[in-house]
């Protein structure tokens, strides 16, 4: 299992996970030290369980909007998907009771 430190808010920790799951953790590590330092440079330095708590709190608030941002888009799919196939099963019938001079001219020739 790779040991690996990341550094969040300024302060490193030593961290094992799966073989090949590096990467994510330091895509997890990068978003939580980019919130627990955004938390630093407001409020200042804080116990780092309180750090890291605000920290996750304000990443899943951010998740939390995402989630709702794309069950919106969703619901929104669905409603054209249904206008798409009702247009299909029910095509709009145009029916012209004359047919104009000019058409059946340029049939003719």
């Amino acid at each position: 299992m790779p040991e690996m430190k990341i550094a969040i808010g300024g302060r490193e920790f030593d961290v094992s996970c799966q073989e090949g799951e590096e990467h994510f953790l330091r895509s997890a590590a990068r978003l939580l030290d980019t919130e627990a330092s955004a938390l630093i440079s407001q409020i200042g330095r804080m116990p780092e369980a309180r750090m890291l708590l605000m920290a996750g709190l304000m990443i899943a608030d951010k998740a939390a909007g995402l989630e709702d941002q794309l069950r919106a888009a969703e619901e929104r799919a669905t409603l054209a998907e249904r206008v798409a196939a009702n247009a299909r099963a029910n095509p709009e019938r145009v029916e012209v009771p004359v047919i104009p001079p000019q058409v059946t001219e340029t049939l003719a020739e």
